[in-house]
């Protein structure tokens, strides 16, 4: 007996996906960034302290229309000296996340807030890239456990 094979159209085999965004805190709830200083603030309550000396990590901020932070990616974990953050990944979150501006971060486990070449040339790709896409880069902070520096406070932005 012959075996019949079922055909499925080429449509059918392709990935599907989804676009979801789920929050638990009410928008009332959520904290308003209005300079460097909440930004800062708002860092050092999601950084893990054990770890900002030790490790560096590459964080954003996402913000709605309000400036109120809509959520926060965990764009990379690296060593001692440094961290790869994928400007891909950022903004494929960001706008998953409906933000309408992201704020940059990472640590310099070091002390030293001075920004490298690759700090400001990162910056400035993901700056570029999200215009496409109507997402402004606020700002781009480097923490330290001490002190911090701002892109935007130095005009870099």
């Amino acid at each position: 007996m012959e075996q019949m094979t079922m055909q499925f159209p080429e449509w059918t085999k392709v990935a599907e996906v989804e676009l979801i965004y789920k929050t638990k805190v009410k928008a009332s709830e959520r904290p308003v960034i209005r300079d460097s200083k909440d930004t800062c603030k708002i860092l050092r309550q999601i950084w893990d302290e054990n770890k900002m000396e030790m490790q560096e990590e590459f964080k954003v901020l996402f913000l709605n229309r309000s400036n109120k932070v809509i959520g926060v990616y965990d764009a990379s974990t690296g060593g001692i000296c440094g961290t790869v953050a994928d400007p891909r990944l950022i903004l494929a979150a960001a706008i998953k996340a409906l933000a309408v501006s992201i704020i940059l971060s990472h640590n310099h486990p070091s002390g030293n807030l001075k920004p490298s070449r690759a700090d400001e040339e990162l910056t400035l790709k993901i700056k570029e890239a999200a215009k496409y896409h109507d997402i402004k880069v606020l700002d781009h902070i480097i923490i330290t456990s001490e002190q911090y520096y701002s892109f935007a406070d130095e005009g870099l932005i």
